[in-house]
């Protein structure tokens, strides 16, 4: 010790009986600081309230003379860390563990001097190791960590062993549990284990080696084993316990759960960029586009396949009507996320075609085309791409819909044709109006060429053909989608083609009686 004067010197023998401790008093000699340098009580709080959590037959008594006022304040704690552990829990964390308590002891090698400076190697170490720590409703996570009662505020191996063989030990849990992680989901990480966790790790060797003289790491290599198989052994022993067990489980599926929204977070970060850059890109190849650039005249049609895209080209008026084809059924959204509708190619074309955005970030204003219009073919596969679409648009465009800016073409599915001085053409759309057509016109006395042709898709009819009934605005019969047709894909969709299998099969069962065979288009 340092002292200006005589040095320290014995004062007396304590008497048989009388009550023991230690009494620090000091003050700080103003020759030896800078100018108005005080003492830093908080400091001074912090390690006496930390030490009496690390060494719990201790109690301090801080009086502190530097304030108008003497404050005074005593520090105990007869359950040491686990007391430790409630003190520094988030405020409002309500527990969803108990405090798991980690003591043991355990031995190292490594190469230390000896008492007279000369290196010796493989000498022995023994370690003692205490941890304490629990899991909290909340997102937070502290780990507070100690060498022989000194704070190493960015942690090191120590704090390293413990996080090591805690993440392996319940990931290694999770993935044997039972109806914890569905078929190909990753384990947990060790960021999941750690979310709301309130941890105090403390160690005492000797001769501990830091990364700095301020001491805020350790650096000992052999003590981080030495807590793998301390914090592994116990762990084990807790996931196993009968008594421990419902609390277990209820800890794993918070860590899984905790994996599975760090997921999404990233799923949905990756699809913003990629959304970005689908917006940001040139518009793609298959897209014919048409010449006006405003939208008070522009349509847009997505249209089934190349060979309906080679009539609609002919039929079409290319001053303000744009084709997309896009490749048979696209990805059914109705259980995808954003990133997957994405990445799927005939997806992608769609938002990026429109270059209004997709989701939360669709932008109206923003659309290059004043309409959409669906143009599938009249049949079974034609109805599921139209449901298909009309799910999409309602899942990631539906400001679209909201507006009315989104139709069905409506192709029909006969050409009824007349004989005579003033031939007449009729479209018809069903099997049933088809019939009653013809009915009306041979009781008219009018002549109908036969067979009346039914159209098995657009690529069948000719340029005119096509024009006349999908595409000129003046003939077209088209039909506006509204919430009320999303609601009805969606039902649809999610009978047909969700994961619930026993809807499915009691709407076959009970459908079956309807179903008239001669009409269907096999």
């Amino acid at each position: 010790a340092f002292t200006p004067g005589p040095g320290l010197q014995i004062v007396g023998a304590m008497k048989r009986g009388q009550r023991t401790g230690t009494s620090i008093r000091y003050w700080h000699d103003a020759r030896y600081f800078e100018t108005g340098a005080s003492l830093d009580a908080e400091a001074v709080r912090l390690k006496l309230r930390n030490t009496a959590f690390l060494v719990p037959g201790v109690s301090y008594l801080l009086r502190d003379h530097t304030g108008e006022e003497p404050v005074e304040e005593t520090f105990h704690f007869p359950n040491g860390l686990t007391d430790m552990v409630e003190f520094l829990a988030p405020a409002g964390d309500r527990p969803v563990s108990g405090t798991l308590l980690v003591t043991g002891e355990g031995t190292y090698r490594e190469n230390a001097a000896d008492a007279n400076g000369v290196m010796q190697s493989n000498v022995q170490r023994r370690a003692e190791v205490e941890i304490a720590f629990r899991w909290g409703t909340g997102y937070e996570r502290t780990v507070e960590c100690f060498t022989n009662t000194i704070r190493n505020a960015h942690g090191g191996t120590h704090r390293k062993g413990f996080e090591r063989a805690l993440a392996r030990a319940l990931a290694d849990a999770a993935r044997a549990a039972r109806g914890l992680l569905r078929p190909k989901e990753d384990a947990p990480t060790l960021d999941d284990v750690l979310e709301g966790m309130t941890a105090v790790v403390h160690v005492r060797i000797p001769e501990p080696q830091f990364t700095s003289q301020t001491k805020d790491e350790l650096s000992t290599a052999g003590i981080t084993k030495v807590l793998q198989g301390l914090v592994e052994a116990h762990v084990k022993a807790w996931l196993e316990d009968r008594r421990t067990k419902a609390e277990a489980r209820t800890v794993l599926q918070k860590i899984v759960d905790a994996a599975r929204v760090r997921l999404t977070q990233k799923q949905q970060k990756d699809a913003a960029r990629r959304k970005t850059a689908l917006e940001g890109a040139s518009m793609p190849a298959k897209l014919v586009d048409c010449r006006a650039s405003g939208i008070d005249r522009s349509e847009l049609f997505i249209v089934e396949g190349d060979s309906a895209l080679g009539t609609g080209r002919l039929a079409r008026s290319a001053e303000y009507q744009a084709l997309l084809p896009i490749r048979g059924k696209i990805l059914n959204v109705q259980k995808a996320n954003l990133q997957q509708v994405l990445d799927n190619a005939e997806c992608a074309a769609i938002v990026q075609v429109l270059g209004a955005g997709s989701g939360r970030t669709f932008d109206l204003s923003s659309l290059r085309y004043g309409r959409v219009l669906i143009m599938a073919d009249a049949d079974v596969d034609g109805a599921h791409i139209r449901t298909l679409l009309i799910t999409l648009f309602a899942r990631y465009m539906r400001p679209l819909i909201e507006a009315g800016r989104l139709y069905a073409a409506m192709p029909p599915l006969h050409k009824i044709t007349t004989r005579g001085r003033n031939p007449q053409t009729i479209y018809t759309y069903t099997q049933a109006e088809m019939e009653a057509t013809v009915r009306k016109l041979e009781k008219a006395g009018r002549q109908i060429v036969t067979p009346i042709p039914r159209f098995k898709g657009l690529g069948e009819m000719d340029a005119d053909e096509l024009w006349e009934t999908t595409m000129n605005p003046a003939t077209r019969a088209v039909r506006r989608i509204t919430l009320d047709d999303v609601d009805a894909a969606e039902r649809i969709l999610e009978l047909l083609m969700g994961e619930k299998v026993e809807p499915r099969r009691n709407w076959l069962i009970e459908s079956a009686d309807r179903v008239d065979r001669d009409a269907i288009d096999a």
